[in-house]
């Protein structure tokens, strides 16, 4: 049920009354306030097709490499998270049948995440469904999405991203 009133709004004028950094609280509040819709969105959009948004990144990234293959080493890097996380995307989907893990032919501690048919598949499916629904954010324009993009690089860069 929908407030009468913006509670970031309101934090924000409750925050100003004690502390300083009144625009930086408003900005990260309703960035993380956004941050939990997409992701519930982009989940329960995700929800029947038996992928959680993490898993579906794996597999596009796999998707995305030439041989269909990467070490989990490397998708940590490229997803941007912990080894830990990767191993548990990884074994997710791999008892789905949407990747396999194998021996590394080149490096014996290594193991490749192997997209399989079945993974390719569903990736297509679940990205026209994410793209039918503009990835949850079609309350907003392509204009207001570049600039949100071209708004937060800083912020990315800053923290090491690239």
């Amino acid at each position: 049920m929908a407030l009468p009133f913006d509670p970031i709004d309101e934090a924000a004028r409750q925050w100003g009354k004690r502390w300083d950094g009144v625009p930086a609280m408003h900005a990260v509040t309703s960035l993380m306030r956004v941050q939990q819709l997409v992701i519930g969105r982009l989940d329960a959009i995700l929800k029947p097709h038996g992928l959680s948004f993490a898993r579906y990144e794996a597999l596009v990234l796999l998707t995305f490499s030439s041989r269909g293959s990467l070490p989990l080493g490397k998708m940590g890097e490229r997803l941007q998270v912990h080894p830990t996380s990767v191993t548990s995307i990884v074994r997710g989907l791999e008892a789905a049948g949407l990747v396999e893990r194998k021996a590394h032919p080149d490096d014996g501690r290594a193991v490749l995440a192997e997209i399989t048919d079945q993974g390719r598949a569903l990736v297509e499916v679940a990205t026209a469904d994410l793209v039918d629904a503009d990835f949850a954010l079609s309350a907003l324009s392509e204009a207001d999405l570049a600039t949100i993009s071209a708004v937060l690089t800083p912020v990315r860069k800053a923290a090491g991203d690239f």
